[in-house]
């Protein structure tokens, strides 16, 4: 099993190659990539241009080389080594220049992040399985070929997932999507979130915190007749999390009660009820 999956590793590495070649080498956009890249201060501003253009050239005649039988040792390994320099580049310019793109699989601004750190390692790993690997990919393809299928259809679907630059044209749809089905305004109550937080906003239990406040709401759950919405905030000079608990039943917002929660510890720091108290479980000031 492992050497089909040594065999195979020229095909995935070739083709990630050819994708990323074609952007340096043929986008209307790559002039404008190359100067968003750490490129520019690495090079310069004249020379970031021909730099990503000459990689370009590289990646493409690599990514040929590995996709025509037969592969040879010194492409897997002159691969191994390009994805090392990916990484070693991805490496600076996420610390040296936090502000510069990718400019990777598309030319689409995209900062360097983690995930794409991690894309160069899992193709610096393939580069290494490929060199070590004793036959070619037709012998593992025509071996054995629904796994050989299977394993390729996974590393792509990493290699994917692993790409920031692609996100918009499968992780955008699938949100949407998300959204279309599961409604997040909505609880599972059928109360809308935004008549929830008008709400807590008209609270005398609101106006007490609002100072704390330093953002809008991050999360929301139903339990019960309750609804909890959480917001981030700083108490007494560390960050905490300030959970709303709003009846569902009740839109009076002297119903609404609050607890200001440390995030490092998970313990209530304060809490504060509405008045009248309304029905529901009690929450006590809790001395920091």
């Amino acid at each position: 099993m492992i050497e089909m999956i040594a065999a195979l590793q020229p095909l995935v590495v070739g083709a990630v190659l050819i994708w990323s070649a074609r952007v340096k080498l043929f986008s209307r956009h790559a002039a404008a990539a190359a100067d968003r890249s750490a490129l520019v201060p690495i090079l310069g501003q004249r020379r970031a241009l021909p730099a990503y253009r000459l990689l370009g050239g590289v990646e493409l005649t690599l990514g040929a080389l590995l996709l025509l039988p037969p592969v040879l040792r010194l492409e897997a390994v002159a691969a191994a080594v390009l994805a090392a320099g990916f990484l070693a580049y991805l490496t600076y310019a996420r610390r040296a220049a936090p502000a510069s793109s990718c400019g990777c699989l598309s030319a689409s601004p995209t900062p360097v992040s983690g995930r794409s750190l991690a894309r160069a390692g899992l193709l610096l790993m393939a580069g290494g399985l490929a060199a070590s690997a004793t036959g070619g990919w037709p012998a593992a393809l025509a071996g054995r070929p629904v796994a050989a299928m299977a394993v390729l259809l996974a590393e792509v679907a990493a290699v994917v997932a692993l790409s920031p630059e692609l996100d918009q044209g499968w992780l955008l749809p699938l949100r949407r999507l998300r959204a279309r089905l599961t409604h997040p305004l909505r609880g599972g109550s059928g109360v809308p979130l935004l008549a929830t937080v008008q709400q807590l906003q008209l609270s005398d239990a609101y106006r007490r915190v609002a100072p704390l406040l330093r953002s809008d709401v991050r999360e929301h759950w139903d339990d019960g007749d309750w609804r909890f919405v959480g917001q981030a905030a700083r108490y007494q000079g560390r960050p905490v999390t300030a959970v709303f608990a709003v009846p569902l039943a009740d839109p009076q917002p002297d119903a609404v009660r609050v607890a200001v929660v440390d995030d490092a510890t998970g313990h209530a720091l304060l809490s504060l009820a509405g008045t009248p108290a309304p029905a529901g479980p009690r929450l006590s000031v809790v001395p920091a």
